[in-house]
């Protein structure tokens, strides 16, 4: 995947510990941001606006 086999035990689980970490951050992001483009249409269609 990214190469961390050849890491140390310690190394191996900072990695990724890591990896997770940025992910779930890209993902917290991401879907916030098309929660509030969309969000507001839906609320917008709904209301009848």
């Amino acid at each position: 995947m990214f190469g961390i086999e050849s890491l140390g035990g310690s190394a191996q689980a900072a990695a990724t510990v890591g990896a997770v970490l940025a992910e779930a951050i890209t993902l917290y992001i991401g879907y916030g941001a098309l929660a509030g483009v969309v969000g507001s249409n839906v609320l917008e269609a709904l209301e009848g606006e």
